[in-house]
């Protein structure tokens, strides 16, 4: 069972998210709280993911996000945001958030998105991701990305490939045929090589170096 806690300013917001993880039979959302009760909560209650709105008006959802980072076992937490350009996304993926989704996500979606986060698979809303690598990364050109990247094994690089396209630890390793164990090393070895502390930031970074992009794309871009 995967447990979610939820924070909002919004009641209907955190209603909302709840009834729609309640229905899937391997997710709990253990409670759903504003920003001032979030740390507090996640203290008592343990969730493995945490659904944290970015901005609100009682505390700041950066300031949440790096109080969690600092607990003992902090749990994964992912940005909840209504703008697809905020400014914020960038700040916050920088402080160790593990995605970022827009509050209207399709429903249907949002339980296989928390299975994701839960499984150590990265969350980048397809809508915003293009404004996030610019400005995530605008300090460090395609050229540097690319010198990076070079560094790794072709299976490394091929790891850091599927952990831009969202997948598991559980996932990589189906694709790949590899063990769990395996391909943690392997994530663990990229990270290392990449300079980078979340898989996230590996994501953007495979981003920026164009691993995600056909040679058709190169092309035109």
């Amino acid at each position: 069972m995967i447990r979610v806690l939820v924070v909002d300013d919004e009641a209907l917001i955190r209603t909302g998210f709840q009834h729609i993880l309640d229905t899937a039979d391997d997710i709990e959302v253990v409670a759903a709280v504003s920003g001032g009760q979030a740390v507090a909560v996640v203290r008592e209650l343990g969730p493995d993911v945490v659904l944290l709105d970015i901005r609100m008006p009682d505390v700041d959802g950066l300031t949440v996000l790096a109080e969690l980072r600092r607990l003992r076992q902090p749990p994964v937490v992912a940005m909840l945001t209504t703008f697809s350009m905020d400014e914020y996304v960038a700040t916050a993926l920088r402080s160790g958030a593990a995605g970022f989704l827009l509050k209207d996500t399709d429903p249907v979606q949002l339980p296989l998105l928390v299975r994701t986060l839960a499984g150590g698979g990265v969350v980048l809303s397809s809508q915003v991701t293009r404004a996030v690598v610019d400005g995530y990364l605008d300090s460090g050109p395609q050229e540097a990305a690319t010198h990076c990247v070079a560094h790794l094994t072709d299976r490394e690089r091929a790891v850091l490939v599927l952990i831009a396209e969202g997948l598991s630890n559980t996932g990589i390793g189906a694709r790949m045929h590899l063990s769990t164990g395996t391909v943690k090393d392997h994530v663990s070895a990229v990270l290392t090589k990449l300079g980078v502390g979340s898989r996230v930031q590996a994501a953007l970074l495979a981003e920026r170096a164009s691993l995600l992009r056909t040679p058709q794309d190169r092309e035109d871009g």
